[in-house]
């Protein structure tokens, strides 16, 4: 990898971000404080905001057009619940590819003190959004266990179903960081790709319910296995297809390494263009 003037491995790169681990924490902590700062409710924000929108998910899709899971719905609770894990895992991947494509525009002071290493903040972004889902995961745990009247062992694997997603974002930010940093209109064309993924995602509806034709065509789709296997894990006490999950993995190490590639070959021309 270049970088200014340099050349670094892949080692080197990923082994400085660890290096880092501190100022990362910092600033994600900084981001979050500022998030809610001078707010009446705060934090509470990350939960009121998902139940807000999970109380109008439900109506559209659960009573006004009737969407269905099959057997594995019995009322309009259950149905709350599954659609609250697709909204989760989406939610994470919208709002750190959404932001992407602005975060260095966002930070052109860093830009330009050399020292800061800028790889750092699609880490923060990831860690911030990261944090917030956390918080509506418990939230899911807790209502699925009452709902449910227990957990099942397969809900313990839900951190290796959530560890391969977060290293994809982590990729895609800075793809779409450094992009972004050069072609200004790629934020407005990732929120209207954002947008229609939402709805060609299993977020209101089971892949299941989709004709067999085009089911195959969902393995594409970034969020699918995340949140198909979230819903099999909390709901159904099954594990997740291991082969599928581990060939998921092997893809998000993938466009890490080349999200890691692209920043560092165009990082040096981010003073150029800001």
């Amino acid at each position: 990898m270049n970088t200014q003037g340099g050349t670094v491995s892949g080692w080197h790169f990923f082994g400085g971000l660890v290096q880092q681990r501190q100022l990362i924490a910092k600033l994600i902590w900084r981001e979050m404080h500022g998030r809610y700062r001078g707010s009446l409710l705060g934090v509470l924000w990350s939960f009121v905001t998902p139940l807000l929108m999970l109380a109008v998910y439900t109506y559209v899709f659960g009573v006004v057009f009737n969407a269905r899971w099959g057997v594995q719905q019995a009322n309009h609770g259950s149905f709350a619940l599954l659609l609250f894990a697709g909204i989760t895992v989406f939610s994470l991947f919208a709002e750190v590819v959404g932001r992407a494509p602005v975060l260095i525009v966002q930070q052109a002071n860093y830009v330009k003190k050399v020292v800061f290493p800028l790889e750092v903040l699609p880490v923060v972004a990831v860690g911030v959004a990261a944090l917030h889902t956390l918080i509506t995961l418990l939230l899911l745990v807790v209502a699925a266990t009452v709902m449910t009247h227990g957990l099942p062992a397969s809900a313990f694997c839900i951190p290796l179903i959530f560890a391969p997603l977060l290293l994809l974002l982590l990729g895609l930010g800075w793809i779409l960081s450094a992009i972004g940093t050069y072609l200004r209109d790629i934020g407005q064309v990732i929120g209207l790709l954002v947008t229609a993924l939402q709805f060609l995602s299993p977020v209101f509806y089971p892949v299941s319910a989709l004709p067999a034709g085009m089911q195959p065509w969902l393995r594409f789709n970034p969020v699918s296995l995340p949140i198909e296997a979230l819903r099999a894990a909390l709901f159904e006490g099954r594990w997740p297809d291991w082969a599928a999950l581990g060939a998921y993995s092997v893809c998000a190490l993938g466009i890490a390494a080349l999200g890691a590639w692209l920043f560092v070959r165009l990082r040096p021309g981010f003073a150029d263009v800001l």
